[in-house]
Order: C-alpha cells, then sequence, then structure tokens
C-alpha cells in the first residue's frame, strides 16, 4: 500500500505537470499546503513517538537531520522545498540528482514499520508538487532526455526502497527511532523553509495563508 501511494504520488505530479501545465501560482500553493501539512504531523505525531522512547540524547538527532538537509540543500538548491532554477545547459545536474535522492530515501525510512498512516500521506502530499517542480524543471533541461526520465524514474522508487530497507536491514531497525529522529529534523527543516518562503518580503497573503491553515486543520482532524 505505501510503495504503490508513494511511486503514485510522483506519477501524479508530473502527469499534471504534462497535461495541465499549472501555473507557478498554483505550484506555491500547494506546496504551503504540504509545508504547513507535513510540518503538524511531524510535530504532532513525530516528535512525541521518538522523544516516547525515552532516550534523552534524542534531540541531538533532530538536530543532525537539520544540519543533514541543510547539506543536502546545498547541492540540491533547495529542490527539496520548491526553490530550484531552470536548467539551461546541457550539463546533467548530478549534485541535485543525488541529494534529492538521498532525501527521498531517508523519507521512506519511518514508514519501514507501516504504523505511521498521517505520516504516509504527509509525505505523499509534499512529494506531489515537488515532484510537479522537478518535472517542470526537466522538461527544460537541453541535454539527453534520456537522463531526464531516469531522474524521475529513480526519484520516484527512492522513498519505497527506503520503507524497503528500513524494515529489512538490521542496522536500520536496531535505530529506528534514532533515524526517526533524523528524519524529523530534516522534516522539521523542510517545512519551515516552505512555509518561510511562502510570505516573500514578510508580506501578508490570504490565499498562502489560507492554504497554511488548510495544511494546519487537516493534520488535526486526522
Amino acid at each position: 500500500m505505501e510503495i504503490f501511494v508513494l511511486l503514485l504520488s510522483v506519477v501524479l505530479g508530473i502527469a499534471i505537470v504534462l497535461f495541465l501545465n499549472p501555473k507557478k501560482k498554483i505550484v506555491a500553493l500547494l506546496l504551503t499546503f504540504s509545508g504547513a501539512y507535513l510540518l503538524s504531523i511531524t510535530m504532532l505525531k513525530l516528535f512525541p513517538e521518538v522523544y516516547a522512547k525515552g532516550d534523552e540524547n534524542i534531540g541531538i538527532f533532530i538536530i543532525l537531520g537539520l544540519i543533514t538537509q541543510l547539506v543536502l540543500d546545498f547541492f540540491s538548491k533547495g529542490a527539496e522545498h520548491g526553490h530550484v532554477h531552470t536548467l539551461g545547459s546541457n550539463y546533467f545536474p548530478w549534485a541535485l540528482f543525488v541529494s534529492l535522492n538521498i532525501h527521498a530515501f531517508m523519507e521512506g525510512l519511518p514508514l519501514a514499520d507501516h504504523q505511521h498512516h498521517e505520516l504516509l500521506w504527509a509525505i505523499v502530499i509534499h512529494k506531489i508538487p515537488i515532484a510537479m517542480v522537478l518535472a517542470s524543471l526537466l522538461i527544460h533541461f537541453k541535454g539527453a532526455k534520456s537522463f531526464a526520465f531516469l531522474f524521475l524514474l529513480i526519484f520516484a522508487i527512492m522513498t519505497p526502497l527506503g520503507t524497503i530497507m528500513g524494515s529489512r536491514i538490521s542496522f536500520l531497525v536496531t535505530y529506528s527511532n534514532q533515524i526517526n529522529a533524523i528524519v524529523a529534523g530534516v522534516f522539521l527543516h523542510i517545512a519551515t523553509i516552505i512555509l518561510f518562503e511562502s510570505s516573500k518580503d514578510h508580506q501578508f497573503n490570504i490565499q498562502k495563508f489560507t492554504a497554511l491553515i488548510i495544511g494546519v486543520l487537516l493534520a488535526l482532524l486526522l
């Protein structure tokens, strides 16, 4: 179930770009909504769970997750939160490719126990606009289109791969709580950046604020 839904989220994001060609404003609203929902689920579900295990040093791993995502952002140029620039050359963005797939793999790790249903939907909602941004970016790639297709294919399977590996590799199972804490830090970084960027120049935007409130309320209701 998790694997199918995760794959479908990327396919859906790509299909929206190819067949509907949404405006940047719509993508920005979807990003705001997904960021609010992801942040809410992280704070309401993932944080309490990792702290409930009684590890007094768990906060260190959350901070480690924040730093990890900060490093990944340096190479991906912020693709995880929809902040990328158009590719204007034949050079394939290998740094973006590697960092984004590391991030996607990590996203799937907390889903390995098949009990984080709210988090699953938070990741799905987050991946749809990100897949839209990536698809829009790679459509304008001037190099071989096979590289762009391969990029999207691998990106689609990395989160399901993280879910599978998280339940089968003994190291990942043994230290699952610490790993979940790292991923919580990653989500915290991404979601807050999305929300900070949603209010450009600190100007109030009623549409983005509404998308944010809907995301928070949906998380609370679920």
